[in-house]
């Protein structure tokens, strides 16, 4: 199975949606987020979006892209290995959201294609409101080289260089999943994450319904997620988890610990995806405190999966000063 270069720019879009508050509010309530800022309708200025309810709205692209560009036997095999998004300002109630995908690089990795999904979304003035470089991999796909489409986010770039070796992952169908090979820690055994340096750390709770409630409120529908048939025929112990659900999490963590927490304005967020987190389970987020940059504070951290192993590895989230 190969991945022609051709697919490089293949475009789909726009595809309009409106935003409303029972979105809004249904995607923190599965994020288990109780800040009055998610729910309060009469909050002045509106109700805030969580950083990552972009990939609501950005899924159904990521759909048409896949059911346009690849086979059905190729596009099974995707998994979600890397997010960077860039918010220009965030999602409000009233929005109707105007979303464009491209796809801008296609890579030969040691597990697969790695393949880059751009989403770019606009107001109803054209005026950017998010940008999405979405990264997947299509495990034991090969892929002819093909030059990117304009320039990769720097996270981006390391990963498309610097993949390790080894990486491997269940296939999964249109899975936003990624099971990679994490990091050695010092002292530790292979899957395991240093310990040392962390500012914070923090057990969450897994339901063993959570991936049936996110699935409905993120309006983001993969079987994998809800039904174990689908899961098991698929190559994987159970359901598992969303990717995206995992990543906002941690997200939500990291952002109780800021001094205006929910009311924090986030600029940017880029991780790469790993272990799978098993429902019911426990999740451990874990980061550091804001570090200076030129993109404004940063906010490193990471999340583990039950077994000690990087669910979300690598994870950036860029404040506005």
């Amino acid at each position: 199975m190969r991945i022609p270069a051709s697919v490089v720019g293949i475009t789909v879009g726009p595809r309009e949606q409106e935003i409303d508050a029972r979105w809004l509010m249904a995607y923190a309530a599965a994020l288990g987020e109780r800040a009055p800022e998610y729910f309060d309708t009469t909050r002045p200025g509106g109700l805030l979006a969580h950083p990552l309810f972009p990939v609501c709205y950005e899924w159904p692209l990521a759909l048409d892209v896949r059911a346009k560009a690849l086979p059905d036997d190729i596009a099974v095999r995707s998994v979600h290995a890397t997010h960077h998004l860039t918010l220009h300002r965030p999602p409000r109630v009233g929005d109707r959201l105007s979303t464009t995908a491209s796809v801008v690089a296609l890579e030969r990795r040691t597990p697969g294609a790695y393949l880059v999904l751009r989403m770019e979304t606009v107001d109803a003035t054209g005026r950017p409101v998010s940008t999405t470089d979405y990264g997947s991999l299509y495990l034991g796909v090969d892929c002819d080289g093909a030059p990117h489409l304009g320039p990769l986010p720097a996270g981006e770039r390391e990963i498309v260089t610097h993949s390790p070796q080894g990486e491997h992952a269940p296939t999964s169908p249109r899975g936003e999943h990624a099971t990679l090979s994490p990091r050695r820690g010092r002292g530790q055994g292979e899957g395991w994450s240093d310990a040392e340096g962390w500012s914070w750390s923090v057990e969450v709770p897994i339901a063993p319904t959570l991936a049936h409630v996110y699935t409905e409120c993120a309006r983001i529908w993969n079987p994998i997620h809800t039904d174990r048939a689908v899961a098991l025929g698929a190559g994987l112990p159970d359901i598992i988890l969303h990717g995206t659900a995992t990543l906002a999490l941690a997200i939500s963590q990291a952002l109780a610990r800021q001094p205006r927490a929910p009311a924090t304005t986030v600029r940017a967020v880029s991780c790469r995806f790993g272990a799978m987190v098993r429902l019911p389970s426990r999740l451990v987020v874990r980061g550091h405190a804001q570090e200076p940059s030129p993109a404004g504070p940063v906010v490193r951290f990471e999340a583990l999966a039950g077994d000690g192993r990087l669910a979300v590895r690598d994870a950036r989230m860029v404040l506005a000063s």
